[in-house]
């Protein structure tokens, strides 16, 4: 069985984005990210090297969302897992959804997200 690990909300500020403006003036990434894990020895050990630390993914997560800008939101949710994975070997899978609720769209809307699932 599968465990599940889950932070919503992540918000950061970042310069994404396919147009220049958006790219010089930022914006705000909203990152939800649920992680797949075992969790039997944590909870048996009660100890941080038995489990996923949470301050560590959402350090992680900030620092490529807050670093080098990408055109897309799929490169950006892509750049998320596929880090996420690599460092930290307890993570079975995890499903990034990144969120751009103030996307350029003409139009009204609530929320633009981008979600994708990475395993192993």
């Amino acid at each position: 069985m599968t465990d599940i690990i889950q932070l919503t909300g992540l918000e950061f500020y970042g310069h994404h984005g396919l147009f220049d403006a958006e790219k010089q003036l930022g914006q705000r990434f909203i990152i939800d990210l649920t992680i797949q894990t075992h969790m039997e020895k944590a909870g048996e050990t009660d100890n941080m090297a038995d489990s996923v630390h949470y301050g560590e993914v959402y350090a992680c997560t900030k620092e490529i969302v807050e670093g080098e800008p990408f055109n897309l939101l799929e490169a950006l949710t892509t750049a998320i897992g596929q880090t996420l994975l690599k460092r930290f070997p307890a993570i079975e899978a995890v499903t990034v959804t990144t969120h751009k609720p103030s996307a350029p769209i003409p139009g009204v809307f609530k929320d633009v997200a981008v979600q994708r699932r990475f395993e192993r």
